[in-house]
């Protein structure tokens, strides 16, 4: 109880004295509550509190504390979510950079499907409930299935021939391609201020591309060939038909990402191991270190922990935090791509980082 209101009650008993005194009464009913003059009774006029009180008051308190909780829960996916992108792209770039591997990207992009689907079916289990599966036809998945494998395997091939920056430098070109392909199949247009925010992200990644190609002026520095050039560009039109596409089937199907995520991966998977014999070397994986195979292990628990943190990250924040925690990454992984390839700080290439970044964050 608060000291005010024992004391506003101890002022009420001390009139209710004066007012018998004046007018020979003995009690006074005030509030639905009987004062009466006598020491014990003005005792009695002192609430105490009920245990519906303090049930109301433990109620409030935890209420108070949930939106804290699930705060400091929610920053603690965004910074899995960002280290297992990091870690994840840096990890592929060690695998793809062991001569061992360079041959086995269909491979590693159907381990990962089946990595993927594995961990959405442990969460859709009723221990987890983090959603409910529902099936979709094969046959209606294929063409996603397609453009999935490309969204993955593309990129892949980026990073094996580019330098880490301009990889990721290159995924920014996913926002005005999707913007592009919207206007031009669903004439859905974009607000013309973000039109204008896109134009230095585009001649910023223009400029990167430029400089990061051409022949280091030092073996210790990290460039871009003209193969990783056009499968980074590749991989941004597939990637960019890949999200309108998987927007357009959760609208026609009314199923969420996961469930979507859940009937498609696996489909890729197994449709990826129909390639691997025209496309994938196994002779020289024989020689690989017992190190790359926990990298391969290692990348595949990066790809669980993406998938699952973006889970809660869109549920607990909304597809817009999604998106600066996108941004977040982008500046992280270009600032660690620049540190570890060598390039100094007054390569040209810089302006053109400097640009883009400016583009998106706009």
């Amino acid at each position: 109880m608060a000291v005010s209101h024992v004391q506003a009650e101890a002022e009420k008993g001390r009139l209710l004295e004066e007012e018998e005194e004046e007018e020979g009464s003995s009690s006074e009913v005030s509030g639905g509550r009987t004062a009466v003059a006598s020491p014990t009774n003005r005792i009695a006029s002192i609430d105490i509190e009920s245990p519906d009180d303090v049930d109301v008051e433990k109620e409030a308190a935890s209420t108070q504390e949930r939106p804290q909780k699930n705060g400091t829960k929610l920053v603690i996916w965004i910074a899995i979510n960002t280290l297992a992108t990091i870690g994840i792209i840096f990890t592929n770039k060690a695998i793809f950079s062991d001569p061992s591997f360079q041959r086995c990207q269909v491979s590693f992009a159907s381990f990962h499907f089946f990595v993927t689907g594995l961990t959405l079916f442990v969460l859709s289990r009723p221990r987890f409930a983090m959603f409910i599966p529902e099936p979709v036809r094969i046959k209606t998945l294929l063409p996603l299935a397609i453009a999935m494998s490309l969204n993955v395997i593309l990129p892949n091939a980026s990073l094996q021939f580019s330098s880490v920056t301009f990889y990721q430098l290159a995924r920014i070109l996913l926002t005005p391609t999707v913007a592009l392909i919207n206007y031009i199949f669903y004439s859905t247009s974009i607000p013309r201020p973000a039109v204008y925010a896109l134009i230095p992200a585009c001649v910023g990644v223009g400029v990167v591309s430029y400089y990061d190609s051409k022949a280091p002026t030092s073996p210790n520095v990290k460039s871009t060939s003209f193969i990783g050039v056009v499968f980074a560009f590749s991989g941004v039109v597939a990637s960019s038909l890949y999200t309108v596409w998987v927007s357009s089937y959760q609208k026609s199907l009314k199923i969420n990402s996961m469930q979507l995520l859940y009937n498609q991966a696996p489909v890729g998977g197994v449709l990826l191991l129909y390639i691997v014999p025209w496309t994938d070397n196994f002779w020289s994986v024989n020689h690989a270190s017992i190190s790359k195979w926990m990298l391969i292990l290692l990348s595949g628990g990066f790809a669980s922990l993406i998938n699952l943190s973006q889970f809660f990250i869109i549920g607990g924040a909304g597809p817009v935090s999604s998106t600066v925690v996108g941004h977040l990454k982008t500046c992280a992984i270009v600032t660690l791509g620049w540190i570890t390839s060598g390039r100094s700080v007054g390569d040209k290439s810089i302006f053109g980082i400097l640009l883009a970044i400016a583009g998106i964050i706009a």
